[in-house]
């Protein structure tokens, strides 16, 4: 009897230990992380970053399965980091000098720094474009004075560059020109009705809306002076000179020479150093998927995710796998 009732002790134990052993192994199976949901503002659809924040919001909910991400539409950088820190926005895209003015309160900013502001990565230089149509009479900056001319949507990036550049090229703006503000969809059609001489375009290469008004606008792309390119980076030293090779549109037969800044992923202290790491890796580690279809990207290398960033602080998450791979020491 003794034996009988111990065998039976000893079988309600292990019982209860497999059936302890199971819970806990059901637990760790279908334990999952809390959703994050991440609002990814890009800018005009006819841009390049518009499809660039959809393949990586796309890129992120399919490989993240606790992360759900959607692009939209905006107005461009500046937009960006205005829904950045009114807590709109999530993860967006912007070049590093109206970064570098939002984190610091400085010009459209003015103050109102944004401390919270962190990179993810820096991905490529995004050039100044500059269009026009044939027949305006515009071969260089100068010309664009008393000219009707597309700047950019208010307050956008596009309408800074235009800005500082007509200034150091001696145009008064916006008074000494016809400017509208207007988008890169909207310029478009303008050219095509002949209701406009050009537009400034910020974008990566290639960009659809320049390729759009060099095909059916009769437009097409003017450089701008080395002079104004030195005293740029004289007073901005984000800028880069940068060359957008012959052959780039169709017609385009001449190197064009041009400014460019560091075009940069970032997001905000307020997503957590884990959160930040999986995005970090998951963009990473599907670059050359995301290549496929945004063609701005196909020069980007991770050895150079850090450099040109004007000094902006990336984030702790970010941190965390670029040590591991070895880009930060």
């Amino acid at each position: 009897m003794k034996t009988k009732k111990l065998f039976l002790i000893v079988m309600v134990a292990m019982v209860f230990l497999v059936g302890c052993t199971s819970q806990t192994g059901n637990t760790k199976k279908t334990e999952r992380k809390e959703k994050v949901t991440i609002n990814i503002p890009t800018a005009a659809t006819t841009g390049a970053l518009y499809p660039l924040g959809s393949s990586i919001a796309n890129l992120w909910t399919t490989q993240l399965d606790y992360i759900k991400a959607s692009a939209q539409a905006s107005n461009g950088g500046i937009d960006n980091l205005n829904l950045l820190q009114s807590g709109e926005a999530q993860v967006s895209m912007a070049v590093t000098s109206v970064m570098h003015e939002s984190f610091k309160g400085e010009g459209t900013f003015t103050g109102r720094p944004n401390d919270k502001l962190r990179v993810i990565a820096g991905l490529y230089y995004n050039p100044n474009q500059v269009v026009v149509r044939k027949e305006s009479g515009i071969d260089g900056l100068q010309d664009i004075a008393g000219k009707s001319f597309a700047s950019g949507a208010p307050g956008s990036t596009t309408e800074v560059e235009t800005k500082l550049h007509l200034q150091e090229a001696g145009v008064n703006y916006p008074d000494g020109l016809k400017a509208q503000f207007v988008g890169f969809t909207e310029a478009i059609d303008l050219m095509r009705n002949k209701q406009l001489d050009g537009a400034w375009i910020m974008a990566g290469l290639p960009t659809a809306a320049v390729t759009e008004m060099t095909t059916t606008a009769d437009g097409k792309l003017i450089s701008i002076d080395e002079d104004v390119i030195a005293k740029l980076q004289e007073k901005y030293p984000w800028y880069a000179k940068f060359t957008i090779p012959a052959g780039t549109y169709d017609g385009q037969d001449q190197d064009i020479t041009t400014t460019a800044i560091k075009m940069a992923l970032f997001t905000t202290a307020d997503l957590s150093e884990e959160v930040v790491y999986d995005l970090t890796k998951a963009f990473w580690e599907n670059i050359e998927t995301l290549k496929t279809s945004n063609n701005a990207l196909k020069n980007i290398k991770v050895e150079e995710a850090i450099s040109d960033l004007a000094g902006l602080p990336l984030h702790d998450g970010a941190i965390k796998y670029y040590k591991e791979i070895g880009v930060v020491k």
